[in-house]
């Protein structure tokens, strides 16, 4: 990525006690909730237990098939005063695309919406596929320009820009200028 802020990594301890906590509400095997996902079983086992290197993908995939927010796999618990300065919180890249989020906040409980601090460099688009249905994202870019929404009819954003669209659609975030960051609200209705 560029910019001033050097990566960070995703909470591990945290994405694992998650993992675990969850396929045991679901009551799923590793091998069951592996295969909806459409991951190894032995990249699950990995996660469940701290080792893994998890890319956003195989974090949705997971949320998917275990039917819970993205957010609830990856956020540790918080205290009640918040503060996240640039550069620092619980990072994740993408596989395929110069794309990370970073979760700013979870859907607290009666409330339907997470917040992330995206960073995207040009170059291979982050292609994603539908999340969970009902799901819409709203997206406002803050620096450099970027095309986003649906998968097949993306549109330029610049700084100050807002677009929401279904996030239970395949859509798109294409950053088309170095060092473009967005925040983006997931809205779980």
């Amino acid at each position: 990525m560029g910019g001033d802020h050097p990566p960070q990594h995703p909470p591990l301890a945290a994405i694992a006690a998650a993992l675990q906590r969850e396929r045991k509400r679901a009551g799923l095997s590793l091998a069951e909730v592996a295969r909806r996902a459409g991951i190894a079983k032995s990249t699950l086992s990995q996660l469940e237990s701290g080792t893994g290197n998890p890319s956003i993908e195989t974090l949705w995939s997971l949320g998917i098939a275990l039917k819970v927010p993205f957010s609830q796999l990856v956020d540790p618990p918080r205290p009640r005063v918040q503060l996240i300065r640039a550069g620092e919180g619980a990072t994740l890249a993408a596989e395929q695309a110069d794309y990370a989020i970073t979760l700013l906040s979870t859907c607290p409980p009666h409330a339907r919406r997470d917040i992330y601090l995206v960073r995207a460099e040009p170059g291979s688009p982050r292609e994603s596929d539908p999340h969970m249905p009902g799901i819409i994202e709203h997206v406002v870019i803050t620096q450099g320009r970027a095309r986003v929404g649906l998968a097949d009819e993306p549109i330029e954003l610049g700084p100050g820009d807002y677009l929401a669209y279904p996030g239970d659609l395949p859509h798109v975030f294409e950053a088309l200028e170095p060092d473009t960051t967005a925040v983006l609200v997931s809205e779980n209705s």
